[in-house]
Formats: C-alpha cells, structure tokens, sequence
C-alpha cells in the first residue's frame, strides 16, 4: 500500500496522478521506494514535454511555422 505522504503529494499535484494512472509501473515503484518521487517529477516532465530544452523546441517550432505563414503572405500579395 503506498504511504499517505506520498498520496497526499499525487493529490496535491493532478498532473503526475494522470501519469502515474497511465503509468501503473510508477505505482509499484512508489509503494516500495517512495523516495522516488523526485524521480517520478523528471520522468513525468519529459513525457509531458515540460523540460527546458522541450520548451525551447516548441517555441523554435513556433517561429518557424510564423515565418512560414509570413512568407506566404508575402508570396500572396506578390
């Protein structure tokens, strides 16, 4: 059974519950080393695409696709 502190802070934090649901091997990691949550944190914001170099990816993508839609619209009116 997983200690009450450990699912008071999955209470408390929605987004790593949904990943532990989706993840049932977090689960059983958990009730037997629930030290792992800091580890349970990292794997979750890489799966989620919440890492820094993620976010930079995703803002990179942004720009580009922008620069795109500008160059067609530059095309459009030519």
């Amino acid at each position: 059974m997983m200690q009450a502190a450990v699912y008071d802070y999955l209470k408390q934090h929605p987004e790593l519950a949904h990943f532990v649901r989706f993840n049932p091997a977090w689960y059983r990691y958990l009730t037997r080393e629930p030290h792992r949550i800091r580890e349970l944190e990292k794997v979750s914001k890489e799966f989620y695409g919440k890492t820094f170099s993620q976010q930079i990816d995703k803002v990179g993508s942004h720009v580009q696709m922008v620069n795109m839609l500008i160059n067609f619209a530059d095309a459009m009116k030519d």
